[in-house]
């Protein structure tokens, strides 16, 4: 059985990377006790993907990764046994059975993610930028500078910002997630302050990942669908 978790990071939790947080799920579904299969050969490890890598410091909502269970457990079961063994700032949101496959993973599914980025006190564009979100985002072309270990390349990132609007006191943006399209949002934010005439400020943004997301529909005509609604729930 193929079940995609999806869970939350808050609080201090933001500031452990990628990989300790793998293994601290490791670790919490040991203690949980369900029966997580394992690969073979010499070294086993537990079999599990994660859909995509949230920075450090960035909080949020809507994080998934997917194991493999040996028997097929309630997924009520597996959200209530997962849940008995977190720490303070992850909480796990639904557990959902999914297809096997690697095409089916969280991994290589994502394919857009929303966040909120609210500036910190001090921190503010002294411009009204509420009042410039829509004249930035109606320009054809946005072209950046991005730096790559080996040189750098510009790139219009236009296509890849799905939505930018003001809401709930800061920025809410939907953008390209999937591996050859990845934009970031300090990225995006960055090059709307330089747009208004202002210099990005060291540590000014609070991020949050809301949600990610699968694309549905043929290319071109893709609609965009949370990777937790690719599963379904067991009894």
């Amino acid at each position: 059985m193929k079940v995609r978790i999806k869970f939350s990071k808050t609080g201090h939790m933001k500031f452990v990377g990628h990989l300790d947080t793998m293994r601290y799920f490791q670790k919490a579904i040991r203690r949980s006790g369900l029966p997580v299969a394992f690969s073979g050969g010499y070294s086993p490890h537990m079999i599990m993907s994660f859909a995509a890598p949230l920075g450090v410091g960035t909080t949020s909502l809507g994080e998934y990764f997917d194991v493999e269970l040996t028997e097929t457990v309630a997924t009520d079961e597996i959200e209530r046994r997962l849940n008995a063994v977190m720490t303070e700032g992850v909480f796990v949101c639904s557990a959902r059975k999914v297809e096997d496959g690697k095409a089916s993973t969280a991994m290589a599914l994502v394919a857009a993610a929303d966040y909120l980025v609210r500036f910190r006190q001090g921190k503010e564009p002294s411009a009204p930028w509420q009042e410039k979100l829509g004249e930035f985002i109606s320009q054809k072309e946005i072209v950046v500078t991005k730096k790559t270990k080996r040189s750098e390349k510009t790139v219009d990132i236009r296509p890849y910002i799905y939505q930018m609007e003001n809401r709930e006191g800061g920025v809410f943006l939907k953008l390209a997630s999937a591996s050859s399209n990845y934009t970031k949002p300090e990225l995006v934010m960055d090059t709307f302050l330089k747009w208004m005439g202002e210099e990005p400020l060291p540590y000014a943004y609070m991020t949050e990942r809301r949600e990610v997301y699968a694309a549905v529909g043929e290319e071109g005509a893709s609609s965009f669908i949370p990777l937790e609604a690719l599963g379904e729930k067991v009894e």
